[in-house]
């Protein structure tokens, strides 16, 4: 049964990390479903790192059962060596994005947050909070941590696309402007984005507890379904008061992808545990079982190629077969898809599974 669990987890997070990966290497014009919001909205592009969070919440709860949930020197040594080594890999990827143009030292510019960072400090936050707090405050800490937000959005002009905002301010005021995210004024992956993001990442951890109290498969699906479609509703409601944002990570946000997450793992654990139809699941599988390997593998081939000319030159040759370059632009986007897959084949095959 445990092996069953896990298999279609593996399934969803591995959908989500194929997602990341197709998403993050669209070149030149792409479809609007490939392209995050502007600002308030939803696209399809935008429910992948929720999507991730998610998954990350349920693996805390359980990964960290086997300690029957009490802080040890072991416990704590584990969550603190996770932490540090996620933080600096992502951190390392930003080095080496200046580093391979020959800005080695950008100890002064360097961004320093990015969506690796930003899972070390969920995983950090809820793995302490399993081991410290008594389960029976996750849906009060999770209620308390989105309406802390909430009054934080509200007082400090957290919905203004611009310098204002208090995410903006903050992020500003202890890093520098320079070791920021430049590409919009307020950094979507900042320091108080963080507050929502681990209360997303306890409704994974909640869900996970659920899920492995429930007797059956048939329980399983029905507490995902009916989970994932009240989270889906509201945040339905709250959007009329906190639009949908990615780039802030607004409670509405965290309300609805955490519920589409919960539906599409159900649906996954029905089609998978309780139909028993896996033989579609094996790509999908090579994602999940070495997920944060194949990210950051193609987080590097990207920089790479980028910096190489070996993009220019893939994206010439798709498009000069695919002439629309929408079209041309998910064609090289799933190309890359496809090098991640052929590295995660051959680990998948060897049953090598790369964790930290």
């Amino acid at each position: 049964m445990t092996h069953r669990r896990l298999l279609s987890l593996d399934v969803l997070r591995g959908i989500t990390v194929a997602g990341m990966i197709l998403v993050n290497n669209g070149y030149g014009e792409s479809f609007a479903a490939l392209q995050h919001s502007r600002w308030n909205g939803l696209t399809p592009c935008d429910l992948v790192f929720p999507f991730f969070l998610f998954i990350v919440g349920v693996s805390t709860y359980l990964s960290l059962r086997k300690f029957d949930f009490r802080l040890s020197a072991v416990a704590a040594k584990k969550v603190f060596r996770r932490t540090l080594l996620i933080f600096l890999i992502g951190l390392s990827i930003n080095w080496f994005d200046l580093a391979i143009g020959g800005d080695w030292l950008p100890l002064d510019h360097i961004r320093i947050f990015a969506v690796l960072q930003r899972i070390a400090l969920c995983y950090c936050a809820a793995s302490f909070f399993a081991l410290t707090v008594p389960h029976r405050y996750t849906v009060p800490a999770i209620v308390t941590l989105l309406t802390v937000y909430t009054f934080i959005l509200l007082l400090g002009n957290g919905y203004a696309c611009d310098e204002s905002n208090i995410l903006a301010r903050v992020d500003r005021f202890l890093f520098g402007e320079a070791h920021l995210y430049h590409k919009s004024p307020v950094d979507p992956e900042g320091l108080l984005g963080t507050i929502p993001s681990v209360a997303h990442t306890l409704i994974g951890f909640y869900c996970g507890k659920l899920m492995m109290e429930a007797d059956d498969v048939r329980q399983k699906v029905r507490m995902f379904l009916l989970a994932g479609i009240g989270m889906l509703l509201v945040g339905w409601l709250l959007q009329y008061v906190l639009p949908l944002n990615k780039r802030i990570w607004s409670p509405s946000y965290v309300m609805a992808t955490c519920g589409m997450a919960a539906m599409l793992q159900g649906i996954l654990m029905y089609v998978i545990d309780r139909a028993g139809w896996k033989r579609w699941t094996l790509p999908f599988r090579v994602f999940g079982v070495n997920p944060l390997f194949l990210y950051v593998l193609s987080e590097a081939m990207a920089i790479v190629f980028g910096h190489a000319g070996i993009s220019d030159a893939l994206y010439g040759a798709v498009h000069s077969v695919v002439e629309a370059p929408k079209w041309a632009s998910l064609c090289y986007a799933l190309s890359f898809v496809g090098l991640c897959f052929l590295a995660g084949w051959v680990l998948y095959r060897r049953k090598i599974y790369i964790k930290i």
